[in-house]
């Protein structure tokens, strides 16, 4: 069919479906919605449009991102600082308005509207989402600076080549025949039985995923740890990522960039977590950098959203029989964009309550940043 064409049976698709025809033939073909109600129009009209008049494939104004290559980028950048979503969703929404990202965006050069932004922003897999119960706490006055510090942080690292990691530690999950969030094609009235109470399997015990993501590269990693979650194991995941794909992806690194949440096994007052990392820095030869999340904002961690979005959206419905199974579900993990993910069984046993003495934190090579150094500083290797 030529344009004129698609149009008329468009039009006359919608009109056969009635209210909200409009909306769906939008959703199902692509086509703008102006295009559909001028072919309603004209079915409306009864007149006999001029035949010869049909514009070559291609034709037509060209769309604003192919005039201007680099706006969705600048629009990108405008809005993921103040970005936020469900981990559990690939979806995300901004506080700025179109508006004022429509403001911005004429400043920096590019001819837009606030309706060609809101275009723009559906493209990028942002949406219009109502109240979500998302407060956990009183909001750090420095919260937003810390935010801004951190991505200026990432952008300089990752502009000159070097890596930039995300960490955090997964939910503990029981190992066994125990409920799994979300649903799973299965025959009708057959689901999946599991137990009714979740009370851990001695025998099986529990799964703990703690997860690298390079933010360069799209690429995961994940150990699943048996034991327990301490500095120890999150640092031993950090230093087995490096070693199986971080040093191969790059070769010429002379620094690392981890961001991480402030509490937890990585937490940023944690004494334990900051002598396993000079270690690591001594082994690996790399000086390591980190910035920490302000409090209560663990959902904001881009390891949330990148990784382990997309590892609960692979294992959903289905029971987490052995730590086998878990393994394998979570290094299945791709998506459109070209995640992949690697994932080990660590064994290895991380006892809790080790604490350094007084003299190994004398010893650590740490400098705090000017901003906020108790939240973000750098740890050099020792001479030995």
């Amino acid at each position: 069919m030529d344009e004129r064409h698609r149009r008329l049976w468009a039009g006359t698709e919608a009109r056969a479906i009635g209210r909200g025809g409009v909306a769906v033939l939008v959703r199902a073909t692509g086509m703008a919605r102006n295009t559909i109600v001028r072919g309603i129009v004209e079915l409306a009209d009864r007149e006999e449009p001029d035949t010869a008049r049909v514009r070559c494939r291609g034709a037509g104004r060209k769309r604003a991102t192919e005039l201007s290559p680099g706006l969705m980028a600048a629009l990108e950048e405008l809005v993921e600082p103040v970005t936020r979503g469900d981990p559990e969703s690939p979806l995300r929404w901004t506080s700025k308005s179109t508006r004022h990202l429509a403001e911005e965006l004429k400043g920096r050069g590019y001819e837009v509207s606030h309706n060609l932004v809101a275009g723009l922003l559906h493209d990028l897999e942002y949406s219009l989402q109502a109240n979500r119960k998302t407060m956990e706490g009183a909001s750090h006055p420095d919260r937003n600076a810390q935010f801004e510090y951190i991505n200026e942080a990432v952008k300089s690292q990752l502009k000159r080549g070097q890596p930039t990691v995300s960490v955090d530690t997964k939910k503990k999950e029981l190992v066994g025949r125990f409920k799994n969030g979300g649903r799973e094609w299965r025959p009708q009235g057959n689901p999946e039985k599991v137990n009714v109470h979740d009370f851990m399997d001695d025998k099986k015990g529990k799964a703990i995923p703690y997860g690298v993501y390079d933010l360069g590269h799209n690429l995961g990693w994940v150990s699943i740890g048996v034991d327990h979650d301490t500095a120890a194991f999150a640092v031993a995941t950090i230093k087995r990522w490096w070693r199986e794909l971080g040093r191969k992806r790059h070769p010429h690194a002379t620094s690392l960039l981890i961001t991480a949440d402030s509490g937890g096994s990585n937490g940023s007052r944690l004494r334990l977590w900051k002598w396993e990392l000079q270690k690591l820095a001594n082994q690996i030869g790399l000086v390591i950098s980190v910035c920490h999340l302000p409090p209560g904002t663990s959902k904001w961690n881009k390891i949330e959203h990148r990784l382990f979005s997309f590892i609960s959206k692979n294992w959903r419905g289905q029971p987490l029989l052995t730590h086998a199974a878990i393994v394998s579900l979570i290094a299945a993990t791709t998506t459109h964009t070209g995640l992949k993910v690697r994932c080990i069984l660590d064994t290895n046993k991380y006892p809790k309550g080790i604490t350094p003495t007084e003299k190994q934190m004398a010893s650590i090579n740490l400098m705090p940043d000017k901003f906020h150094g108790d939240w973000n500083y750098t740890i050099r290797p020792t001479a030995k």
